[in-house]
């Protein structure tokens, strides 16, 4: 049985940091190309980071980009996500996915239960 399980979420202020963190199991997870998705009150949940199966390709949506690091530790079977300057709009549950292609989620065959991230102004 595959398990996903996201952690790090938590309430902070604009311009702080998180980092997520999520542990898999129940899969071969260097065989998996891992993602990041998040879904606002009212919106749509959407692709925000992606990173292939070495860690040496990864992608990020225009809003995250250069504020936001994606990376995996496949020793580990642990996906990450760095998190800074922080913005209200950041505010979402953040849920691990895998498989993940861009901002597909059409793709993915197993989520996690998601991370509540708050950030206040």
């Amino acid at each position: 049985q595959v398990q996903v399980m996201e952690s790090g979420g938590g309430l902070v202020q604009a311009g702080e940091s998180l980092r997520l963190s999520c542990t898999v199991s129940g899969l071969t997870f260097d065989d998996f190309a891992m993602g990041w998705f998040r879904q606002a009150p009212g919106k749509e949940r959407e692709g925000i980071s992606c990173i292939n199966q070495s860690g040496s390709s990864v992608y990020y949506i225009a809003s995250v980009s250069g504020r936001f690091t994606i990376s995996r530790d496949n020793a580990k079977n642990t996906l990450y996500l760095q998190m800074n300057s922080l913005k209200p709009e950041d505010t979402a549950v953040y849920y691990c996915a895998a498989p993940c292609a861009g901002s597909d989620k059409n793709v993915v065959e197993h989520w996690g239960q998601g991370t509540q991230v708050t950030v206040s102004s």
